[in-house]
């Protein structure tokens, strides 16, 4: 199914690019989701209509993107977590935990912007997460996670 691309997405194409997709995936994900439309003669014109608008509301959110990420590149999160004396906590730490601890600490993350390739914070030591803010930038943050005082 040939759709036109109304965002840069990672692994796919950039802006405006026709590309080729299978079905469920333009029809369940990328057309709902509004980053994609059908390849019609309307849709095309319409596209090309408004592609200078698409492209400066892409550039101001990579523009965006990359100041966050200045931000949090700096940025290194104390969690504190229950742990045995073995280091291993007592649950674990996931995204949504990093989430709220980089959000208080001022910069703004989302949960869908945290990447744990390797699942979620099961033991007390230093982490680097990455925080991926747009498909061409990506932050790494620092989290160390000590023992809970008692």
């Amino acid at each position: 199914m040939k759709i036109i691309l109304l965002e840069k997405i990672k692994k796919l194409g950039n802006l405006g690019e026709e590309v080729q997709v299978k079905s469920g995936y333009a029809r369940n994900f990328l057309i709902p989701q509004k980053k994609a439309v059908f390849a019609t003669a309307v849709n095309i014109a319409r596209f090309e209509a408004k592609r200078a608008e698409l492209e400066s509301n892409a550039a101001q959110d990579l523009e965006e993107a990359n100041t966050r990420a200045a931000a949090l590149n700096e940025l290194t999160i104390m969690m504190e977590a229950n742990a045995s004396e073995e280091g291993k906590l007592f649950g674990s730490l996931g995204v949504r935990e990093i989430a709220a601890a980089i959000t208080e600490s001022g910069v703004p993350v989302e949960n869908k912007e945290i990447m744990l390739p390797e699942g979620p914070i099961r033991m007390l030591g230093d982490y680097r997460i990455d925080i991926q803010l747009h498909s061409d930038v990506t932050a790494t943050v620092n989290v160390h996670v000590q023992m809970e005082a008692k």
